[in-house]
């Protein structure tokens, strides 16, 4: 009899022991898994960063250019309503003057854009 306890005292030992190795080698093999994960993720995160860059880039690009080309749109849309009541309307100038303004706002929005690096 006190030779079956001190065997089931050795095994509950084992078990333990066994748990615990094994604990140890999940909780190693996580580190394993973290460490190559960080070690293999700057050239990716380089690369991710210079890609989400050049997206930008090329948006702010697509906004100048709407920018500049919505203004105009929206002097020759405001004239092309063929109101009775604009003053403009009945100028000499009033349509030169229209095309005058969509020009200079065209012009305008492409120099602060270019001088923003934005085109």
């Amino acid at each position: 009899m006190p030779s079956q306890r001190h065997l089931r005292d050795a095994r509950d030992h084992v078990l333990r022991i066994v748990e615990r190795i094994d604990a140890f080698r999940a909780l190693l093999q996580n580190a394993l898994t973290v460490n190559a994960t960080l070690v293999g993720q700057p050239d990716e995160i380089k690369r991710l960063t210079q890609t989400s860059l050049d997206q930008n880039d090329d948006v702010k690009r697509i906004s100048a250019w709407a920018a500049i080309l919505f203004a105009p749109t929206l002097v020759g849309t405001i004239y092309g309503m063929n109101f009775k009541h604009m003053p403009e309307l009945g100028w000499k100038l009033g349509y030169p003057l229209a095309i005058l303004a969509m020009a200079a706002l065209g012009v305008v929005l492409y120099v602060v854009f270019k001088r923003r690096r934005w085109l």
